[in-house]
């Protein structure tokens, strides 16, 4: 089926032979009879048709795919400020390091 839609939107023709070119290049193994059954079923459908609908349809599983991003984009927001604060403390200590060594120097 996913290399009917891959076909289908490059705009080529959905045949065996297109189908098992898109299979043999993902190294999928082929069943002849499974082929054949899904391009007879697939000349029956209008690609088009059940994709508009398909769209039309609400998908619960971005919302949560949304907050799995945003968590995640937190996360690695949380460990830069972390590393930002690390940096900080080591110019804290090496301005110190300097003050030490110019009253050494000048004493």
């Amino acid at each position: 089926m996913y290399a009917t839609l891959l076909l289908h939107s490059a705009g080529k023709e959905i045949n065996e032979e297109s189908i098992r070119k898109v299979l043999q290049a993902a190294g999928v193994a082929i069943d002849e009879v499974e082929l054949k059954r899904v391009v007879a079923a697939i000349k029956q459908i209008n690609i088009d048709e059940v994709l508009k609908q398909a769209y039309g349809m609400p998908v619960a599983v971005a919302p949560a795919v949304s907050q799995a991003a945003a968590s995640q984009q937190a996360q690695q927001s949380k460990e830069v400020k972390e590393e930002k604060k690390e940096e900080e403390k080591k110019e804290e200590i090496s301005e110190e390091q300097i003050a030490e060594g110019l009253s050494a120097l000048f004493g």
